[in-house]
């Protein structure tokens, strides 16, 4: 009797905020197994020592600004080693499913006869707690605005002006390159006061970290050397920790 083939199989997982050790136990168990990598340039590498000697991995990074593998490409390669190798695991950085164009590789690979799976990761704005930011709190903030910095045009979210309407905590993500445009929205607004933090690096041992007020975002970054990738927070949780610890 033949063989019976198996079906190809895809797996976006999320590799969390940059420590390895803030990984899923589901993805960890997945990586030991694992037959074929693709990861990005926010996966942390350590991640990639857990996975067999025979495991083929393969950089699909995009560097902030800089070079970039194309998405077309790596869908491309989704489709060539899943019917390869049967399996794929395409590590992103953070949780793929939040800017992270993860559930546009799922669909390509569903359309494509590639079963599908996604393990969720801790995304790098909950890693604001390690600098003594909640993201939400009793009074404060009643909700949370995750908003991207740089939408496909190359512009900024309309969302901004949304969310300075409301109590919420603002969390900007690949928004560096935008930090004179976000305090000027703020301060044409009447809230170039309100509490404003800078973090790069989260979760890492170099995490670098600055909090001030929003009008003050090129300032705090250029004085501190912060660059990508980084989170702008928004909002009177950056200051609880000093006003109410």
């Amino acid at each position: 009797m033949a063989e019976e083939t198996k079906q190809p199989e895809l797996y976006v997982v999320g590799a969390g905020p940059g420590d390895p050790e803030l990984i899923t136990v589901k993805a960890y168990k997945l990586l030991q197994q694992a037959k074929v990598i693709l990861y990005d340039n926010l996966a942390n590498k350590q991640l990639l020592d857990l996975a067999p000697e025979n495991c083929e991995m393969v950089y699909v990074g995009k560097q902030p600004y800089g070079e970039y593998t194309p998405q077309e490409k790596i869908l491309e390669l989704i489709k060539h080693y899943a019917f390869l190798k049967g399996q794929v695991i395409r590590l992103k950085g953070g949780d793929p499913f939040i800017f992270g164009r993860g559930f546009e590789e799922i669909l390509f690979a569903r359309s494509n006869g590639i079963k599908t799976y996604f393990i969720p990761g801790i995304t790098s704005m909950q890693a604001s707690g390690f600098e003594d930011i909640p993201l939400t709190h009793r009074n404060l903030s009643e909700s949370v605005w995750a908003i991207t910095g740089t939408k496909k045009d190359g512009s900024l979210s309309d969302d901004l002006r949304l969310a300075m309407q409301s109590n919420a905590t603002v969390v900007v993500y690949m928004g560096m390159k935008k930090l004179q445009e976000i305090a000027a929205t703020y301060v044409e607004a009447g809230k170039g006061t309100v509490p404003a933090a800078i973090i790069q690096h989260a979760s890492l041992p170099y995490q670098k970290a600055v909090k001030g007020l929003v009008k003050d975002l090129v300032e705090m970054a250029e004085v501190h050397k912060l660059t990508y990738p980084a989170l702008i927070i928004i909002g009177e949780v950056v200051g609880v920790a000093e006003n109410y610890g």
